[in-house]
């Protein structure tokens, strides 16, 4: 007989000092070996709701009402002495987003899991035999090289590899029940679809019950068995992941059906830009120069961009995307010249800016503004927001004090910002108002091309959706060039006529739009197209074009055909790495490497 293993019945938080409930009145069942999923917008309560299952809450915010029965025990009963030897970190695991942060910098991965595990043990286990427990974690969660990953630091594991890592970590007092909170929301979509196999592929090695929240349907839809949904803290509905999406109940949860991307089963439509370019990149490439920490005075170089070409056209919106290190941003720091290239030449309206003086190189940066990912650490707190925004015109032109408030007034309004806020400083507003103060600051000098770093990837689907609308206005208004560059394919789907596919500093396809998602030729780019979370039935099906593992060291690459170790049908002239890379034209408009196509 399958038994609860957990019951939350009438539950409510609130605030101790503003009486404000977060939570009200949720309740549901979870039964063991269930992986039951979250969904909710940022800000709908799924966080504080994981939280409170481990009872791990912040110092202003307690239970006000309801329970949670775990194993039959009222954990909100329990003082923290035996929450802490019986429950958190024992039968309940938590796993958070953040974890980067969650681990010494200063400590070896493996030793910070072992003492863990140590920490843990009731039984008197030998130190060695708990090292093997820990080795046998790393492989279990798919870390390659397991017993060498046990003794490198976390700043040499990648963001996909810290994620497994605190996996490891949930795993090592064999829990009930683990908590997952939006732990794909930082990842890579390749890393974020390898988590979710992974996810159901431990439930079913662990017997391990799970709890999924995230802001995103696909995801859950995929990973969980039930799905309850939570809006402004209360349980708006309860299903099983089939009924949630063919028939839904609550408005809500009909809006963000709605609202999910549709990826095939809607087509985009874009003009045709075939002009004159207005942006054209030849052969960028750039290099750093990068200490190695583990030896004395030794350094490594990693190419981060190589060889790279493309002309952008006037009117046009170019996607460029790729997983994290493909270069992405680097390039972006090139084409507004915050760096220079190792070689290349970047022409803006026919004029060559890497033989700009530095007062024209001043006047160019007015036509070409960048907006990047992280708008809480690239905006100034401490600044109110009209004089964030005011700060090109400051810089740039001689415009009086009333002239500048006047057109930052005019900027705020173009871009949802009311004029009350024009004297106030950032503290307490969300990523996404931030990012408006982000745009208009880019804005209020004109440009003539924006390019935008991931400038949506800290948002969650509704607030992208409302940003991107936004761009779509200002860009009829002020007749816009954009560049995004994202590793969200459903969000340049939507946006982009014409999409370049960045791997390991390279482009290894370019294609318009249409081509790209329904007759793209690089095995990479059907890896990526794979891993969209869409309610549209896929075409690329992840069983055949999903890849393990993730991107080789940069500082390793050797010439060749830099995807030769991930390629599915590798010829023998690419394993040999004679064979090199550049684009060749395999119809009009549609440009493959000329390795890879051969490949496909």
């Amino acid at each position: 007989m399958i038994k609860n293993i957990l019951s939350v019945e009438n539950l409510s938080l609130k605030d101790k000092f503003s009486s404000k409930e977060l939570l009200k009145k949720i309740t549901f069942d979870l039964q063991e070996k269930e992986i039951l999923g979250i969904i909710g917008e940022s800000g709908s309560g799924k966080t504080l709701l994981s939280q409170a299952i481990v009872n791990w809450l912040p110092e202003n915010l307690q239970i006000s009402n309801g329970s949670i029965n775990f194993l039959g025990r009222n954990i909100n009963h329990l003082n923290e002495s035996e929450l802490e030897r019986d429950i958190r970190g024992q039968q309940i695991a938590y796993i958070g987003p953040n974890a980067i942060n969650s681990l010494d910098p200063t400590y070896p991965v493996g030793y910070q899991l072992l003492e863990k595990a140590i920490s843990i043990d009731k039984e008197n286990t030998s130190k060695k035999i708990l090292k093997e427990k820990v080795i046998d974690l790393l492989d279990d969660v798919l870390i390659p090289s397991p017993q060498k990953r046990f003794h490198e630091y976390p700043s040499q594991f990648s963001g996909g590899m810290m994620q497994r890592a605190m996996i490891v970590d949930a795993l090592l007092s064999s829990p009930k029940l683990l908590v997952a909170d939006n732990i794909t929301m930082p990842l890579d979509v390749t890393v974020a679809a390898q988590i979710i196999k992974l996810i159901k592929t431990l439930r079913d090695k662990f017997e391990t019950t799970i709890i999924f929240s995230s802001s995103s349907l696909p995801v859950v839809n995929e990973v969980a068995d039930n799905i309850i949904v939570i809006k402004n803290g209360s349980l708006e509905e309860k299903n099983t992941s089939n009924n949630i999406l063919l028939n839904p109940k609550s408005d809500h949860t009909k809006n963000l059906i709605e609202n999910t991307p549709k990826i095939w089963s809607e087509k985009p439509n874009f003009n045709n830009n075939d002009g004159n370019p207005i942006i054209s990149i030849k052969n960028f490439s750039k290099s750093y120069r990068v200490r190695d920490k583990n030896k004395f005075n030794s350094f490594y170089e990693v190419k981060a961009v190589r060889d790279f070409s493309i002309d952008v056209y006037e009117g046009e919106n170019l996607g460029i995307i790729g997983e994290s290190g493909c270069g992405k941003s680097t390039l972006s720091r090139l084409i507004t010249l915050l760096e220079k290239s190792d070689s290349g030449k970047i022409f803006f309206q026919g004029e060559d800016l890497t033989s700009l003086t530095k007062d024209k190189l001043k006047n160019f940066r007015q036509s070409l503004q960048l907006i990047l990912q992280d708008p809480y650490n690239s905006l100034p707190s401490r600044q109110t927001i009209g004089r964030i925004i005011s700060e090109g015109l400051l810089i740039h032109t001689a415009l009086s004090k009333s002239q500048i408030k006047e057109k930052v007034l005019s900027t705020m309004q173009e871009v949802g910002i009311s004029p009350d806020d024009y004297n106030n400083l950032l503290v307490g507003k969300s990523g996404s108002f931030r990012q408006r103060v982000s745009i208009a600051r880019a804005l209020i000098l004109e440009p003539k091309v924006i390019i935008l770093d991931e400038t949506l990837s800290s948002l969650d689907q509704n607030e992208q959706e409302k940003l991107l609308n936004l761009f779509n206005q200002i860009q009829i208004k002020r007749k816009l060039t954009y560049i995004f560059i994202s590793h969200d394919l459903a969000m340049v789907r939507k946006s982009c006529n014409r999409i370049a596919v960045m791997y390991m500093g390279r482009t290894v396809e370019l294609a318009k739009n249409e081509i790209l998602f329904n007759h793209c030729g690089h095995p990479y780019t059907r890896t990526l197209l794979c891993t969209i979370p869409t309610l549209d039935q896929n075409p690329y099906d992840k069983k055949i074009y999903l890849m393990d593992g993730e991107p080789p060291d940069p500082t390793e690459i050797d010439n060749g055909c830099s995807f030769r170790s991930r390629c599915p049908h590798p010829t023998h002239e690419c394993k040999e790495g004679s064979v090199e890379m550049g684009l060749i034209e395999v119809e009009p408009g549609h440009w493959v490497d000329k390795c890879c196509v051969n490949c496909a």
